[in-house]
């Protein structure tokens, strides 16, 4: 998304009548349907009238395009200001410049992270290089005409209002800054000369357009690289706070000690690839020798990888990486270097197969390490036994003297839109009131379907292209099938449609194979996993009457262990009991309906439900 295309002539003379951040504001409001933020305006006043006498000055035609503000694909970042042309031999380039108004930063001991001030206070926050690295990035991943044509990108930053004091351009940060190279308030001339340096001809091909309107390639599967990151290979760069978080991580496992135990809990937004940052941690930790673990209560991220470390680690090697949440009642205290917690919500307070044993998996894990991260939604609470609170964490790590750090991980890559469509998610399940009450002026792929029939035909079509389009629906259905293979576990008369449940075959590896499309999986199995497309049933668990979310647990498989308590705990504190139950089952299909990179399509058994969310899409089928 392209807040501001024009030529060189065009943007000089807008910024000449004092007219640009006014056009961008209105173009803001218009595109990206939202206000902007003092600040914004502000940068916009500050910032880019600093690049008229950059690009007034270079020796680029003035018919080259100048593009603002441009919208990263699958994520809330975006790019401040980028050149397009060709160069003197005729190959197409994009220069993309960070712009920062910092006046000063201070030194850290984190690759790549710089200590700024925001407001009034020091904050962590990535180098301007590393920024305008990682965006480049992932225009080249994420960009089908920019990775298939190699189309050539170089960044560099712009700090107008920093001067030289040997800090920002230290050489902790030489490695980004010759990838992307650093101009500072005296560098004006540097910075025309090196754009000038790129761009010699006209844009005869119209690159950023073809950028912003071809195909988006879908990013890597998790488990797909684990094979090469475990061999130590980069497969993911990870950006802003992604990057803070990772560096935070490191440096606190590397410092930490018996007599200096450390927790970091990341509280994290879905489509943030917080296992992304998990995984990597795991891995450079490895590298430095340290003891370290990466753990779930889930068994379906630890089956995949399994599988996909067939050829890479003896099975031995597999299970010293990667444990359950409940493997820890046993061990000697500050055995582990580092413990890395993901999904850290799911959780339970006892451990073992009837969660009976010993006090709290929490305190466990972190009585067990000299450093624990715990990476924390707690909206994708789904059963009565996930601990969920982030509290219940802090309570464990101040008894056991370990130090309490606080982080959050908000930037989102998963799908497309993807803040507005989790703030329209919540507010049309009712989980918080949102402004975005609407998909209707989006471009977006959500679906909903009248016909289950259609709606797996669909699917099926989909997962031909690549194997990663998946039916899934809450656990409402009694699990016949395990028993007797020729008994249909979900069940439509009235549009004669008939499916399993396939947990006894492919198991918890069930993403991996082409066969599982044919059969609905539950949220057990696919609560950490993600696909391109996913087909959710919405039971009659959860209804709309009277535009009001309503929720009903009976409705729920008998054999479902997530509410198993739920009546006796009604007879104890049955107010407190319905709105905890409600927010349960909220959480459980905004879960489902977050798994998916790229689509999602609904089919509600309820008619008044399924007219409900009719309404706020414009795609019915």
């Amino acid at each position: 998304m392209l807040i501001y295309n024009s030529t060189k002539s065009n943007f000089l003379n807008d910024i000449s009548t004092n007219n640009i951040e006014d056009i961008l504001q209105e173009r803001f409001i218009r595109i990206l349907n939202r206000n902007i933020w003092k600040n914004e305006y502000m940068s916009w006043q500050n910032s880019i009238k600093e690049m008229y006498f950059i690009i007034n000055e270079s020796k680029i035609p003035n018919d080259a395009s100048i593009c603002l503000e441009y919208n990263i694909p699958w994520s809330s970042k975006r790019i401040d200001f980028i050149v397009t042309w060709l160069d003197e031999d005729k190959n197409e380039v994009v220069v993309i410049i960070e712009l920062k108004q910092w006046q000063k930063v201070d030194l850290t001991d984190k690759d790549w992270v710089v200590a700024t001030r925001f407001e009034h206070w020091l904050k962590d926050t990535s180098h301007p290089s590393y920024q305008a690295w990682t965006y480049a990035m992932f225009l080249k991943w994420f960009n089908q005409v920019v990775y298939e044509e190699n189309i050539q990108l170089q960044p560099c930053a712009f700090l107008h209002n920093y001067k030289d004091d040997w800090i920002i351009n230290n050489n902790f940060y030489r490695y980004h800054i010759d990838k992307a190279p650093l101009f500072l308030k005296w560098d004006k001339k540097k910075l025309s000369d090196f754009i000038s340096s790129y761009i010699k001809y006209w844009d005869v091909n119209k690159v950023m357009y073809r950028i912003e309107n071809w195909k988006i390639r879908p990013s890597k599967a998790l488990a797909d690289s684990l094979a090469s990151m475990i061999k130590w290979n980069q497969e993911f760069i990870m950006i802003d706070d992604q990057k803070i978080v990772y560096e935070t991580a490191n440096n606190l496992a590397k410092k930490s000690s018996e007599l200096n135990k450390n927790v970091l809990i990341v509280e994290w937004w879905p489509w943030t690839w917080k296992s992304v940052v998990a995984i990597n941690l795991l891995v450079n930790l490895t590298k430095f020798w340290l003891l370290v673990h990466y753990v779930t209560k889930n068994s379906a991220p630890r089956a995949v990888y399994e599988s996909k470390l067939t050829w890479t680690l003896r099975k031995t090697e597999f299970c010293n990486l990667f444990k359950w949440s409940g493997s820890y009642i046993n061990t000697e205290e500050n055995q582990f270097d580092a413990l890395i917690v993901d999904e850290a919500h799911r959780l339970n307070e006892k451990s073992w197969m009837f969660s009976n044993l010993w006090e709290n998996q929490i305190k466990e894990i972190i009585k067990s390490s000299k450093f624990s991260i715990f990476f924390v939604d707690e909206n994708q609470k789904v059963t009565f036994k996930d601990i969920w609170e982030k509290d219940e964490i802090i309570k464990w790590a101040k008894s056991l003297w370990a130090k309490v750090h606080e982080l959050e991980l908000s930037s989102q890559f998963r799908c497309n839109w993807s803040d507005w469509y989790l703030s329209w998610l919540d507010n049309t399940l009712q989980i918080r009131e949102t402004a975005n009450d609407d998909l209707k002026d989006i471009e977006y792929d959500f679906r909903v379907f009248d016909n289950p029939n259609k709606l797996r035909d669909e699917i099926f079509e989909k997962n031909k292209i690549n194997n990663k389009a998946r039916l899934v629906a809450w656990y409402c259905w009694d699990w016949q099938s395990r028993k007797d293979k020729n008994i249909n576990d979900i069940s439509f008369p009235e549009y004669k449609f008939w499916m399993k449940w396939n947990l006894s075959t492919d198991w918890m590896l069930w993403i991996l194979s082409p066969e599982s499309v044919n059969e609905i999986w539950c949220i057990h199995t696919c609560q950490w996993l993600e696909v391109d497309y996913v087909w959710v049933i919405i039971w009659n668990d959860l209804i709309i009457r009277n535009w009001e979310v309503l929720v009903d647990p009976s409705k729920r498989a008998k054999s479902d262990a997530s509410l198993k308590w739920y009546i006796s705990e009604m007879k104890k504190n049955p107010e407190e009991t319905k709105l905890f139950i409600k927010g349960l089952i909220k959480n459980t299909y905004r879960t489902l309906m977050t798994r998916w990179m790229k689509w999602c399509y609904i089919y509600c058994t309820d008619k008044e439900t399924n007219e409900y969310f009719k309404l706020y899409n414009k795609w019915t089928y």
